[in-house]
């Protein structure tokens, strides 16, 4: 088990390099480590999934509005169906609440039958249109005016935040090296391998997996490709305190525009109520941060689909950056010359697909000639459950007799224990950061947004450190 956030990384030659540690590159060094390879996975961050992969709508799709035949649309159908398995054996926080795509206007409600008929050619054959009186019957707090919806009852909520731990805590388990705070700067190649030039120093590696997401078209460029540019399109959200959960049953969608899935109202599996996200397409690959107008648009959105919910407590706004290409696929290629497989244009369907993205690539690293041999059995995990679909520790009289930390809250908003912030310090990949340990536990994430508990939980980081 191996887990680096300093010093040197050369460890002689490797047999896969895995670029980037968000849930898709966590995926990919999962799958890896089935098979006695030397597998490494370096992240420019000094945290798993600290970019795109932690700042989501985090829906488990069934790809019912996916583009008929992409490579998509594949991936989407086949990984929903390994996650919520996975998550089961996992311990990852998932919820089925079923997703209404709302008609708000003659024109939207006529586009219904058709995205009925374009879920079935996916191969989703559950959606089927339903009336006013039905729809106001599912949701009665929806606003006024919407005229009918295409209800699609597989779509649930997931925690993207635990996804991407289990992974990758079951590949370094496993045998895969995970490298933090070892951003790429260059690639060469050296007696008939690829150089991966870190700030941490080189890593050989006889085969290379780009999944860099908001970067892999510069870690193409590094091998002299250009295939394709990433544009930052940023998704800005609001997320509305506990109070307002039962204001919402399902996830609540718009019907699509050329620009995304558009503004979405959605629970959550920590209780609160996410609105969003807008869709700005940008130069800037760090630019996550609100802005006034982005915020503003999305209440005004709001208060159409959900009026009620505008009178609600908001505990947080964020945004994240998803890796817009120009094309509705995603970008995956596979090399056989170059020893090398992108990933790339991985959008926001890339939680649900993650797992059957990672099975893809191990394929296309087979057909460029990587030795698999026979698969073995991974090292299980059980991950710690920050969701409120099932008991937390706070709850559970027979763990906190046992271990009296478990039963000591720290902070009171998201009713998170000293037993789970320890517990998350000592784990095979502990925090680096206070929202990195916020990810783990739910600390610092309620109402007060650490104002009543900081000063604790902050003392708690430093002395777990």
């Amino acid at each position: 088990m191996t887990v680096t956030t300093a010093g040197p990384v050369d460890e002689g030659v490797l047999d896969v390099v895995v670029v980037g540690a968000g849930v898709v590159g966590t995926a990919i060094a999962r799958e890896l480590a089935r098979y006695r390879l030397r597998t490494a996975v370096v992240e420019a961050s000094g945290d798993v999934g600290d970019g795109t992969s932690k700042a989501n709508t985090a829906i488990l799709h069934t790809g019912f509005d996916a583009v008929p035949g992409s490579l998509e649309a594949g991936l989407v159908r086949d990984g929903g169906r390994r996650l919520a398995a996975y998550a089961r054996e996992a311990g990852i926080p998932l919820e089925p609440v079923g997703a209404l795509l709302v008609a708000w206007d003659e024109e939207q409600l006529a586009a219904l039958p058709g995205l009925a008929d374009k879920a079935k050619r996916n191969g989703y054959g559950a959606a089927r249109v339903i009336g006013a009186g039905e729809l106001r019957s599912r949701e009665p707090h929806l606003g006024p005016g919407a005229l009918g919806a295409l209800a699609v009852p597989g779509e649930s909520i997931v925690c993207p935040w635990t996804t991407t731990l289990a992974y990758a805590t079951q590949a370094v388990r496993s045998g895969a090296a995970l490298h933090l705070n070892c951003r790429v700067t260059a690639v060469r190649s050296a007696e008939g391998l690829h150089v991966v030039d870190t700030v941490r120093g080189p890593l050989r590696t006889r085969y290379l997996v780009n999944a860099a997401g908001l970067r892999a078209d510069e870690v193409d460029r590094m091998l002299g490709l250009e295939t394709f540019t990433v544009t930052p399109r940023r998704g800005q959200l609001i997320v509305f305190d506990t109070f307002a959960r039962g204001l919402v049953r399902h996830i609540l969608l718009p019907v699509p525009t050329a620009l995304g899935k558009g503004v979405l109202v959605s629970p959550t599996v920590y209780g609160n109520v996410l609105l969003g996200p807008t869709a700005e397409d940008l130069d800037d690959k760090t630019a996550t941060g609100t802005t006034a107008e982005g915020l503003a648009q999305l209440r005004e959105k709001g208060r159409t689909i959900v009026p009620e919910l505008l009178d609600e407590e908001v505990t947080a706004v964020y945004a994240g950056l998803r890796a817009a290409t120009g094309r509705e696929d995603y970008r995956i290629d596979g090399r056989p010359d170059r020893r090398y497989v992108t990933v790339g244009g991985i959008r926001s369907t890339g939680l649900t697909a993650s797992l059957a993205i990672a099975s893809h690539v191990r394929e296309l690293l087979a057909d460029a000639g990587l030795a698999l041999g026979a698969p073995g059995e991974l090292v299980p995990v059980r991950m710690p459950n920050i969701g409120e679909a099932s008991p937390r520790p706070y709850r559970d009289a027979r763990l906190i007799a046992a271990d009296p930390e478990y039963g000591t809250i720290v902070c009171h908003c998201e009713r998170v224990t000293r037993g789970e912030i320890r517990d998350a310090l000592a784990a095979d990949i502990p925090p680096a950061t206070l929202d990195g340990l916020r990810r783990r536990t739910r600390a610092r994430g309620g109402r007060c947004q650490g104002f009543s508990c900081g000063a604790a939980v902050r003392e708690l980081f430093g002395a777990g450190r």
